[in-house]
């Protein structure tokens, strides 16, 4: 009986004695296996570089709280713990997860908290939940802070580009999780900035005279303001790891030209943003002006490496609303807004890196872009106009006056208007075959290189507005009278981490995840069938396998007896 005993206890003990050494090993050896179809729960080689290499605990509070969140928030909550988790599983030190409601804050300190928390870019939002009473406003504020023992910095995580539907931006909000939680991280443990251009000296940003971009920049990127007469050769310019051109009036000279071409085919990032077309809006009452094309030898370059900036200006149906002067109400001048075609918002973009979830960008008085033969260069439209435009070759009429006739959209014909391209691979230098400026002719010149060039047909698209009091510029992307701010500010950051390192951070916004939604057709239709497969049949199993080693045990014991 002893021996029949010990033999039955056998295979449980073999089990037991499994179960501890695959729990010792665990204790030494630590793996994950992502068996998803997206690889939701992997992440990114530079992620995983940036946690391998963290030298102090991360602590992170999840703002996104409150009861009864709807299925949607509530799934975009759970994706920033898991991440959270997942990211801690990856790095050197302990990342805390936690969950904190601002409007826990006490009533006296409550105000200034949430206006620290739009410095992050959280703005709450007002989210109306099914209650028994009634549909119920709610404050959520979708963002993360992430903090270590001296600093704290935060993000936004809901995300999406307009037109996207509900499930959409909660999709892109959860895919972009990765880069936003990375890069909140990277500022707190890695505080130097690069080094970013702005060349002056052509009547560039004369507006806002940089403002926007230094703001938008801030805490990741230092901008220096640069002369090119300053560049005695072109390695003086090789410490900046972007170089922009934004908006030139005047003409860059032979010299100028030959800084720039050769600071691409070192390896360099080049930006040009610059229409086609030069407009006076003083003059633009009344009868109006004309925008006439604009001669600044850029297009020389640009031909070069592959694209065309076109002189001519586009108009969009998805346009802006601008104030102009309606008379006055007693002693006071009035602003009436109007639309204004010249000025409109793009937000059809490219599913890249720069560009992926992107919300509205606006442009004013931008030119179309053409591509040109360049072999070795792959061409990237990034952001397209809407449905509705067309194309106004110069000298076009540009008057305050037009706004008074609504825009017959049988002429606005033209879909999906490249306005920007990201030129990429091994470029032609201008000079190639050509005699070199003579102060250079002693200076080390290469034929060709691998840079990277990003045009856009809009000279402003960086350019900060002015406040409607006090004329201050205010940051980039906000509209003063529209009361919005788009995402120029944005795309802006992007662009600088994507030049500066493509396969870093930036590179983890590439993260799809698909769409599963249910058919709500099938779902109402075969309701109860799937509520009692899900909660009977596992119950069944249970009572059946229950019942087989019943009967088995009663038969071996009824035999031995």
């Amino acid at each position: 009986m002893k021996k029949s005993l010990a033999s039955n206890l056998t295979p449980y003990l073999i089990l037991i004695a499994g179960v501890l050494v695959l729990f010792g090993l665990g204790q030494f050896l630590r793996f994950r296996v992502d068996l998803t179809e997206e690889k939701r729960f992997s992440l990114h080689p530079s992620t995983k570089a940036l946690l391998e290499n963290l030298d102090r605990p991360i602590y992170v509070d999840i703002l996104l709280t409150g009861e009864n969140l709807p299925g949607g928030m509530r799934r975009l909550q759970k994706s920033i713990e898991e991440t959270v988790r997942t990211f801690n599983a990856y790095s050197s030190e302990k990342i805390t997860v936690s969950y904190f409601d601002p409007l826990s804050v006490a009533d006296s300190l409550q105000e200034e908290f949430i206006l620290s928390l739009a410095d992050y870019g959280i703005n709450p939002t007002n989210l109306f939940v099914n209650q028994t009473t009634g549909q119920q406003a709610q404050l959520i504020f979708p963002g993360i802070l992430v903090s270590d023992e001296e600093f704290e910095t935060g993000a936004l995580v809901l995300k999406g580009e307009t037109g996207m539907s509900a499930d959409q931006k909660l999709n892109a909000s959860i895919e972009n999780l990765e880069f936003e939680l990375s890069q909140a991280i990277q500022k707190l443990i890695n505080p130097e900035k690069g080094a970013v251009a702005m060349i002056i000296g052509h009547g560039e940003l004369s507006e806002d005279d940089g403002f926007g971009m230094v703001e938008a920049l801030d805490g990741q990127f230092e901008l220096f303001k640069v002369p090119l007469e300053q560049a005695k050769k072109p390695e003086d310019l090789n410490s900046f790891s972007s170089i922009f051109i934004l908006g030139p009036k005047t003409t860059y000279t032979e010299r100028e030209l030959f800084l720039l071409d050769q600071y691409v085919m070192n390896g360099g990032n080049l930006v040009v943003a610059a229409e086609g077309i030069d407009v006076d809006m003083t003059q633009a009452g009344g009868e109006g002006t004309l925008a006439i094309p604009l001669e600044n030898e850029l297009d020389r370059l640009l031909f070069r490496y592959g694209i065309r900036v076109n002189k001519d200006v586009i108009q969009d149906l998805n346009f802006s609303m601008i104030p102009v002067m309606g008379g006055n109400f007693g002693n006071e001048e009035q602003l009436v807004p109007l639309p204004w075609l010249f000025h409109f918002n793009a937000g059809r973009v490219q599913t890249h890196p720069i560009t992926k979830a992107l919300d509205q960008v606006n442009f004013r008085f931008a030119s179309s872009l053409d591509t040109v033969k360049a072999d070795g260069v792959t061409k990237t439209p990034l952001i397209f106009g809407s449905d509705n435009s067309r194309i106004l070759p110069a000298p076009a009429r540009v008057a305050f006056a037009d706004m008074q006739q609504a825009p017959k959209e049988e002429e606005f014909a033209l879909q999906r208007l490249p306005l920007a391209y990201l030129l990429e691979g091994e470029f032609t230098s201008l000079f190639k075959n050509r005699f070199v400026p003579e102060e250079f002719a002693q200076v080390p010149f290469k034929e060709s290189g691998k840079g990277k060039v990003v045009v856009f047909g809009d000279g402003s698209v960086f350019q900060s507005q002015l406040s409607l009091q006090g004329k201050q510029p205010l940051a980039l992307g906000e509209d003063p009278f529209a009361q919005t701010t788009y995402a120029n500010k944005q795309l802006l950051q992007n662009l600088v981490k994507y030049l500066s390192d493509p396969e870093g951070i930036i590179s983890t916004r590439s993260k799809t995840l698909q769409i599963r939604p249910l058919d709500k057709v099938k779902v109402a239709e075969q309701k109860s069938f799937w509520q009692l497969i899900n909660v009977g049949l596992p119950v069944g199993i249970i009572l059946i396998l229950g019942g087989l080693i019943l009967l088995i045990r009663k038969n071996r014991f009824a035999k031995k007896a």
